[in-house]
């Protein structure tokens, strides 16, 4: 006993050792080895935990997420009312194009949003709701709207539309931007993606249970098998008992004490 827990003593003081040196990268490869062979004899439960996570996930995306859609209707900026349109024209337009991007925080435009529509919403949330784009090298903008109902998403953005060409009218002292297209009705949800959320949960269950076994296997400091003492303690085996046999024995040596108790 004395030698087998100097033995073991020994081995932790090396391992130690040649951590600290980092000289022992065949080790290290070996190890990761028999971390391969662990994965691949769990790997139905790799796969069982990988399906519960897009079960779960797809579960989550279509009984808890709300879906929501987007409906983008579009202003045309032009600088001026005349056919021709010369190169200072088109410039000044895709100046415009940037500032009115301005008018659609002011919460001015929100509140005549909302009163327009009669919406339940604050001018907070009405402002998280929209956004605005402009193309590269273009004087068109982008007015997208997203709710959970899809004909208010469509009217949100097309009354944005026309409260911005009121408003740019008015306040800013130019000339209002076209009507360039309408929004139409989203017929389909834009968000939550199932497939992408299916996959995510996927992955995630994969990658937790490869964690778990990963960590059970670096913590596992048992002896399984005659190699296991050959690598960990440096003894080679000289021959091997089969459990039944041990088993039997133990029986019999059991019986035998109770006999010779009863006998004494």
């Amino acid at each position: 006993m004395e030698k087998i827990k100097s033995r073991l003593t020994e081995r932790d003081t090396t391992q130690q050792r040649l951590t600290a040196n980092g000289s022992e990268g065949q080790e290290y490869e070996i190890d990761l080895l028999e971390l391969f062979y662990r994965l691949l004899e769990n790997a139905k439960y790799i796969a069982v935990a990988a399906l519960i996570g897009a079960l779960l996930a797809w579960s989550y995306t279509v009984v808890v997420v709300a879906p929501k859609y987007t409906a983008t209707s579009k202003l045309y900026v032009l600088n001026t009312g005349d056919s021709a349109i010369n190169l200072s024209d088109l410039q000044i337009g895709n100046y415009l194009a940037s500032d009115y991007q301005e008018v659609f925080k002011n919460w001015h435009v929100h509140e005549m949003v909302i009163q327009r529509l009669g919406l339940p919403y604050s001018y907070k949330t009405l402002s998280k709701m929209i956004s605005v784009s402009n193309p590269s090298n273009t004087r068109i903008l982008y007015i997208t709207a997203t709710s959970t109902d899809p004909e208010e998403a469509k009217s949100i953005a097309d009354t944005y539309a026309e409260v911005a060409r009121e408003f740019i009218a008015t306040t800013m002292d130019t000339r209002e931007p076209n009507m360039f297209e309408e929004a139409l009705r989203p017929t389909s949800p834009s968000s939550p993606s199932k497939s992408r959320n299916v996959m995510v949960g996927f992955m995630l269950g994969f990658v937790v249970a490869c964690g778990i076994i990963t960590v059970r296997y670096l913590m596992d400091d048992k002896i399984h098998s005659s190699e296991d003492v050959e690598k960990y303690l440096g003894i080679p085996t000289l021959g091997m008992l089969p459990m039944q046999q041990v088993k039997a024995s133990g029986s019999r040596q059991r019986q035998q004490k109770k006999k010779w108790g009863e006998s004494a």
